[in-house]
């Protein structure tokens, strides 16, 4: 049995359901944006601040971010793992891509509970 030490499931089966489950996460989290924006059309400063800064879509964001960069950490590592054959080059790029998505998750959670 092949296993891959850099893919985000424990296998191929794990990291196409993280990506449909993260991919409905956002799309939902779209969605909820989407109509707040419809249902708001003169949207203020103030409205806006405390609907961001609600618990509820605090949690929300957060989710809506881990659920990004999973969905992204995953379409990534299969990109360049099909089309990068050299693998220092490969290493390099996920983890490049690695680093980055952690530096994203720590600002992201900076500024949505505002650390």
């Amino acid at each position: 049995m092949v296993a891959s030490v850099t893919s985000f499931g424990r296998s191929g089966v794990y990291d196409w359901l993280i990506q449909r489950v993260s991919a409905v996460v956002v799309g939902l989290y779209v969605l909820i944006m989407l109509g707040y924006f419809v249902s708001h059309p003169s949207l203020e400063y103030g409205d806006w601040v405390s609907f961001i800064n609600s618990g509820a879509m605090r949690i929300a964001s957060t989710l809506a971010l881990l659920a990004t960069l999973a969905h992204a950490w995953i379409g990534l590592w299969v990109i360049t793992t099909d089309y990068l054959s050299n693998s220092f080059i490969r290493f390099s790029c996920q983890s490049a891509c690695g680093v980055t998505a952690a530096i994203y998750l720590v600002w992201g959670v900076q500024i949505l509970w505002s650390l």
